[in-house]
């Protein structure tokens, strides 16, 4: 028996789908990078991150290893205001968001917009930013259980 055979509603229609490609990277917020980084880095089988950058406009820093093909992110708030510094001020640390890499974010948007989906602007009010080589988005995790789902067109070629 089939899902649409055992009532379940809602099932994804032909030309229906979103152009999610895979799993990008999920977050970690921690309150301090360096003991995060000791206290995973073990785990991992990692002695160093793969990729570490500071991003100023969204006041954090991060360290990011590849699992596979999958990204997974410590990262610290560089400010009181931050976002990351808000998420654990009110959840304490843990997974702060999951992002899934998309064929364009742009379209992206547009499509999950046109479905109901709000989206958290920066402060110029924009809701695609850039990043790097790319860009994405927030989908507010009011209309997710709670879970803050980033859209990103990453495609950087990495050795996996």
């Amino acid at each position: 028996m089939n899902l649409e055979d055992a009532g379940v509603p809602g099932l994804q229609k032909e030309g229906e789908v979103m152009d999610i490609q895979r799993l990008d990277h999920i977050c970690i917020a921690v309150r301090n990078l360096d003991e995060a980084r000791r206290t995973w880095e073990p785990l991992l089988g990692k002695d160093k991150p793969d990729d570490a950058y500071v991003d100023e406009p969204e006041k954090i820093r991060v360290a990011r290893y590849w699992i596979g093909e999958v990204g997974f992110e410590l990262m610290e708030s560089t400010a009181p205001d931050g976002d990351v510094a808000k998420f654990i001020e009110k959840n304490g640390e843990g997974v702060m968001l999951i992002s899934f890499n998309v064929g364009k974010t742009r379209e992206a948007v547009k499509e999950l917009l046109d479905k109901g989906y709000p989206f958290i602007p920066d402060k110029r009010g924009e809701i695609v930013r850039p990043f790097r080589n790319c860009e994405y988005a927030f989908v507010h995790p009011k209309k997710l259980n709670g879970v803050l789902v980033e859209m990103i067109d990453d495609k950087e070629k990495r050795d996996f």
